[in-house]
């Protein structure tokens, strides 16, 4: 078998050493130590396809990898030791950009921050933006229809592509690169794969929506007087703003201690007296006057009740050290201890009830726990973590994870949300999907699953 690949892949195009797979094999949060036949570190398009036939043919796993940022092991070989990773680090060319369509063709491997960096350089935009742009990949992004700080403008990553191309189980490449915005030539075939987690095909390229720079922003932290004062501020905004705002983000107290606690250089603006704060921030292509806009928009809900101070950032550095504050809480978490994660979405106006109720519960339930809820309330997406308390038992705290899961999503079906609002399922989720999904969305499918990968290949274990 390693022959074999070693052929479709030239002699430098296969890892099998240990040192150089192990890195292959755990996932971000070390939740999944599996073990693999190699890694595969495909140059073209081409290589895929001839890669996958083989793989098809043998009935070989194939578990694609971008940069493994996945918090729920979604790029991880089981321990079986008999499934290839497929790595995309190799297809990392932007293949064309075309300014005046506002559009840019990329590979699967190219770093979310050298996308942005190509579009910026052709006086473009891109505005898919999470914490982990630096190393995470667009085929990964793509695949997993990631989310970030962006959506309540710009939505999900999935509204971000035009085209796709594709190499399906058996080695066929799905070519659909166009960069049209009006096409109704049938089903929407790319949005098929996009959010499919690498279970139905492995995405090798994407055509990607570009827009014009943004050319004035304004930054402002606030503390508000809860959340429901959070979710009126968020109206008063968006009708303020003309619709520019772009990022509207709720940070509890704990989350800002932790941070300030744990990550050097970091400091809380407003002093810490308010139990939640938002980090907002509005954006125009235009050279609007967005400082004194939203100024004047925190005027007014003072005068409500909503807003109980705020620090409009001054300048970019101040801006950049808002962001750090809101970007170091998953750091912050980390280097304070075991934490059992949550990526939740529910409607945005059933969030302060869903917190209100949810809060309640774990404080009830979780005395060894002490709840870090912190997201992209804009969008109704919250990361209700539970970080362990100091000096408890941490193997217990992990031992009641499933229990505490179970209880977190059952109250966010009960709101008509969802489990998984920007992580995706990978292996993490997948009995919770099997548990809460509708079952014909579920039937519906296992049906694609069947049909378009037959021999059970692609991303054995995940998401189904």
């Amino acid at each position: 078998m390693l022959d074999d690949l070693r052929h479709i892949l030239g002699p430098d195009g296969l890892l099998t050493a240990a040192d150089a797979v192990a890195p292959f094999l755990v996932d971000h949060r070390a939740l999944y130590h599996g073990r693999a036949l190699g890694v595969a570190l495909p140059r073209s398009t081409a290589e895929v396809s001839r890669l996958l036939a083989w793989c098809n043919a043998q009935r070989i796993g194939v578990v694609p990898h971008g940069g493994n940022t996945s918090y729920c092991g979604g790029a991880t070989p089981d321990e079986t030791g008999r499934q290839l990773v497929v790595a995309l680090r190799r297809l990392n060319r932007v293949r064309a950009i075309d300014a005046a369509n506002y559009s840019l063709t990329v590979e699967a491997g190219c770093v979310l921050a050298d996308v942005q960096r190509a579009a910026a350089d052709a006086d473009r935009f891109f505005p898919l933006s999470l914490g982990s742009e630096g190393s995470c990949q667009i085929g990964g992004n793509l695949a997993t229809n990631a989310g970030g700080l962006n959506v309540l403008r710009f939505g999900m990553a999935r509204e971000q592509v035009l085209g796709i191309e594709v190499v399906l189980a058996d080695g066929r490449v799905l070519d659909a690169l166009g960069g049209l915005r009006k096409d109704n030539t049938g089903y929407d075939l790319k949005s098929l794969f996009v959010g499919s987690e690498g279970t139905l095909g492995i995405i090798t390229a994407a055509t990607l929506k570009l827009l014009p720079p943004m050319r004035a922003t304004a930054t402002a932290l606030v503390a508000v007087r809860d959340v429901a004062a959070a979710i009126e501020l968020l109206a008063l905004l968006r009708g303020a703003s003309g619709d520019t705002l772009t990022s509207f983000e709720l940070i509890p107290r704990i989350a800002i201690e932790l941070v300030c606690r744990h990550v050097p250089g970091t400091g809380d603006p407003l002093g810490g007296a308010a139990d939640w704060q938002v980090l907002c921030e509005l954006a125009s292509s235009a050279e609007l006057p967005l400082a004194t806009t939203l100024e004047a928009a925190l005027a007014t809900a003072t005068e409500r009740g909503l807003v109980l101070d705020a620090a409009l950032a001054s300048g970019e550095r101040q801006r950049q050290q808002f962001w750090r504050l809101r970007e170091s809480i998953p750091e912050a978490q980390r280097r304070a201890g075991p934490s059992l994660k949550h990526d939740i979405s529910v409607p945005v106006s059933a969030l302060p009830g869903f917190v209100a109720e949810a809060a309640e519960w774990v404080r009830r339930a979780v005395p060894e726990g002490v709840l870090v809820g912190y997201g992209h309330a804009g969008d109704g997406n919250l990361h209700f973590n539970i970080n362990l308390v100091d000096g408890s038992d941490p193997r217990a705290f992990l031992a009641r994870e499933p229990e505490i899961r179970r209880a977190i999503h059952d109250r966010v079906t009960a709101c008509h949300g969802s489990i998984s609002a920007e992580h995706g399922i990978g292996r993490l989720k997948r009995d919770e999907l099997a548990r809460y999904a509708n079952p014909v969305e579920l039937g519906l499918m296992r049906t694609l699953k069947q049909a378009l990968d037959p021999n059970g290949i692609m991303n054995p274990g995940k998401v189904l």
